[in-house]
């Protein structure tokens, strides 16, 4: 029997799963920026994702996997020498994926972003930085994951991108809001926090759900063929997410951005155990991530006076390597976990994935910053995004009325 028209199926739904997930980071974005910057959040988003996907197609892809599709449409349909053209929606689903660095990122350096430079970075991100990372770790490039396994016992195991994906967008993002700086208002003259506040707390609880929906594409489907499909993977992801939620509702003392992202700190962690962790364990790590992200947010914000508007280094930088290290060490046979991990594999390739994205965060940044400038002016900052690059707001009839 062919499967391949049902795998392309099985992957295509899940791209899909993924795809509307960025509807989950735009709408978590709106709901946290001020009213002047909403606008912006929605239109930085898509277009990201179709900067990503031009990027992704012409070169990432290639750079990951050596794969290209300068070829004729007969030969598309059987690369790999699969059929029904699974390898083009295998593109699709693995797009999502690096298309997610972008609106990872887009979180944190919100609301100050001058738009052309920003697209700018996109490109070079997900042309180069991030599929260099993802061809090492998913398709075995340079030998990373051979000598991980020579030396360490068993290569790096993430599943579904706990490091490869929310890690790298995580730790990229550090260089962004580094170089770009704080919000005008931010902090004080003494450096004390002042609190800018969120628009509209039902978009962003809107945000999170959407993406805890998608998720489950993002997760499960990461098996690739519904052969390989595991509703261990499914119940983990759950339990993950409802294990950060509660967590972060104890540590976030009942606040609802904390509740809402410590879902999704759940989520981010359990991506790279989930096929091989026990439900108990998944719910362990994605309550520990939620307990992370609440005080990591903090720690950024405060202690480090860095202005990471929706805390994407905390939520998907930090939990992300937090799930890379926990896979080894709930993904153990002694912890009841599926086994084929040890903990230095995972300690070690995480480390890599960190390293990788903060170079590459500061790199890409900080050469668009020096020939383009990446921060609006004071006057565009203060008059909002909405107005100054796209010359409307978010509630244009009702504007005109109070005019």
């Amino acid at each position: 029997m062919n499967t391949a028209g049902f795998d392309v199926f099985f992957l295509t739904l899940g791209a899909a799963m993924v795809l509307a997930m960025h509807a989950g980071f735009a709408f978590l974005e709106v709901g946290t920026v001020r009213k002047k910057n909403q606008v912006n959040a929605l239109v930085r988003v898509i277009t990201d994702f179709g900067f990503s996907t031009v990027a992704y197609f012409f070169v990432g892809f290639a750079v990951a996997y050596g794969i290209n599709f300068f070829a004729p449409v007969s030969e598309l349909n059987k690369l790999a020498d699969i059929s029904n053209g699974y390898k083009m929606v295998h593109f699709f689903f693995l797009l999502t994926f690096a298309a997610a660095i972008p609106a990872i990122i887009s979180g944190g350096i919100t609301e100050r972003v001058k738009f052309w430079p920003n697209a700018l970075a996109t490109v070079l991100l997900v042309a180069v930085i991030y599929p260099f990372f993802e061809g090492m770790i998913w398709n075995g490039n340079f030998g990373y994951q051979a000598w991980l396994e020579a030396n360490f016992g068993a290569a790096f195991h993430d599943f579904a991108g706990s490091v490869v994906v929310h890690g790298m967008g995580g730790f990229l993002a550090l260089g962004a809001v580094v170089l770009l700086g704080a919000r005008r208002g931010r902090y004080n003259r003494e450096g004390r926090m002042m609190a800018i506040l969120p628009s509209n707390i039902p978009f962003l609880a809107l945000g999170s759900w959407i993406l805890c929906v998608g998720w489950f594409g993002f997760n499960v489907m990461s098996a690739g063929t519904a052969e390989g499909a595991s509703g261990l993977v499914a119940m983990n992801s759950l339990l993950a997410m409802v294990g950060g939620l509660l967590a972060a509702l104890v540590a976030g003392k009942n606040d609802p951005g904390f509740v809402h992202n410590g879902a999704l700190a759940g989520l981010v962690a359990i991506c790279a155990g989930s096929d091989i962790v026990h439900p108990i364990g998944a719910l362990t790590i994605g309550a520990i991530a939620g307990v992370v992200f609440v005080i990591g947010f903090e720690f950024v914000q405060i202690k480090l006076k860095i202005d990471d508007v929706l805390g994407v280094v905390p939520l998907h930088g930090v939990c992300g390597a937090w799930g890379g290290i926990a896979a080894g060490i709930f993904g153990t046979t002694a912890m009841g976990g599926a086994g084929g991990v040890t903990f230095m594999a995972q300690l070690i390739g995480t480390v890599t994935g960190v390293a990788v994205a903060v170079a590459g965060g500061f790199a890409v940044y900080g050469l668009v910053k020096a020939t383009m400038g990446i921060r609006l002016s004071e006057e565009d900052e203060h008059m909002g995004a909405d107005l100054a690059i796209h010359n409307i707001s978010s509630t244009p009839e009702q504007d005109m009325a109070n005019h």
